[in-house]
């Protein structure tokens, strides 16, 4: 009689899914970064649902559904990770009760430990607007990064700096097209307490001068509702839709150098317009290892820096 093994096999990590992308950038030639987002260790239910809006925050270039277990360990991930290029892993944790989240590079590192000391999730920050927006099409590219105040000059804020630039595909601003650049990750150090403060905005254009009424009715094809008004003209100049066109002027305009869309013009001002789409986070960096996950500490949350180690050297 046949006999039947019944040890457990260790589960591994299933390579998810993924659709044929570029692996090189075919304007800059440089490669493209990709990543994994997933947990070490058992999360609530809050910062599960963190990790899932850090996966649509990283989209097109990461693994919107990555299988993990709770049996996977770190190099099960590093196999799966080598064939298909990724290149940086962010790791949530929750010891001791508190968030933690850890930004390597991989397959050597280096990797930098943040305490989340707050979050609010995308849906907390959708149901706080009184129009929240965000379209499908809005992660078909990845975001723009903008670092603020990380100019100190400190080992560890260089460290920073490398990481967070080179977790998103570079962009040449003489080819770029205005058309791609739909989201912003805006990372901002304050010198006094230490903290970064993390920001992901969606990114609109709206026409100087142009009511709301005209707007939809050019984007979306909208049949307009005549019958109480006695010209078409009342439908342009109707009270309570030129006052938007007006606060537009106070605000942040550009020239554009290419149509985007119906509306947005070459030949007019259009209004840059940012729409918090979440998560957003304060974190607190506490230390930096030299390896991934492991290694010589670089920097400590006491302070304490290595002086030998070169932070040109730990990214490409």
């Amino acid at each position: 009689m046949a006999r039947f093994n019944h040890k457990k096999r260790r589960g591994l990590v299933k390579p998810p899914v993924v659709k044929n992308q570029p692996t090189v950038d075919q304007i800059t030639g440089q490669k493209i970064p990709k990543s994994f987002v997933f947990s070490r260790g058992r999360l609530p239910g809050p910062v599960k649902q963190l990790e899932l809006d850090l996966r649509k925050l990283m989209l097109p270039h990461t693994a919107l559904k990555l299988k993990e277990k709770k049996r996977n360990k770190l190099k099960d991930f590093l196999n799966v990770a080598g064939p298909m290029g990724v290149t940086h892993f962010l790791m949530l944790s929750y010891p001791k009760s508190i968030p933690h989240l850890r930004v390597a590079r991989t397959p050597q590192g280096p990797t930098l430990t943040f305490e989340v000391q707050e979050y609010s999730l995308a849906a907390d920050i959708a149901r706080s607007q009184s129009r929240p927006s965000f379209p499908k099409e809005l992660c078909d590219n990845s975001p723009l990064i903008v670092l603020s105040g990380f100019g100190g000059g400190d080992q560890h804020l260089k460290l920073t700096t490398i990481m967070f630039q080179n977790i998103f595909p570079a962009i040449d601003i003489n080819t770029v097209k205005l058309s791609t650049c739909r989201r912003i990750v805006l990372l901002n150090y304050n010198a006094e307490t230490k903290l970064i403060d993390f920001r992901h905005y969606s990114i609109r254009l709206q026409p100087v001068g142009v009511s709301r009424r005209i707007r939809k009715f050019v984007q979306k094809h909208e049949i307009p509702d005549l019958r109480n008004l006695m010209d078409v003209s009342e439908f342009v100049t109707r009270a309570g839709y030129g006052s938007e066109s007006e606060a537009d002027e106070e605000i942040a305009t550009v020239d554009l150098a290419s149509d985007i869309g119906r509306v947005n013009r070459a030949s007019n001002k259009s209004a840059v317009r940012l729409q918090e789409i979440g998560p957003r986070m304060t974190l607190h960096l506490v230390k930096i290892e030299e390896g991934l996950c492991s290694g010589n500490v670089i920097f400590t949350e006491s302070g304490k820096e290595v002086e030998n180690a070169h932070p040109e050297t730990q990214e490409e």
